[in-house]
């Protein structure tokens, strides 16, 4: 916990084992996307479906109110992230897929 660390170095140290976790996390999540991509190409979805985004922002603003985090912080990271997803999924189905 944070209130365990007595000095900087320390805290440093738990701020860069929470980092990598983060990292290892966002790279899981894009091996969805990329499944994501060869599912919507099988059923004929778009990469932009504008109500599950929408979804998506919606739980992580709960969840981060419910972990004591800025809601407004977190769908700002999240929608960057969606883009991104999103940006991703259509270099493999085409920018205008259906």
């Amino acid at each position: 916990a944070p209130a365990d660390c007595h000095s900087m170095q320390e805290l440093r140290v738990q701020i860069d084992l929470l980092d990598a976790e983060i990292v290892a996390r966002l790279a899981a999540r894009a091996g969805y996307i990329d499944r994501a991509a060869v599912l919507k190409q099988t059923e004929k979805l778009p990469a932009r479906i504008h109500h599950r985004v929408e979804q998506v922002v919606d739980r992580v603003r709960a969840r981060a109110d419910a972990e004591g985090l800025d809601p407004a912080l977190a769908e700002d990271l999240w929608r960057r992230i969606i883009e991104w997803s999103i940006a991703r999924e259509e270099q493999f189905l085409g920018p205008n897929s259906p």
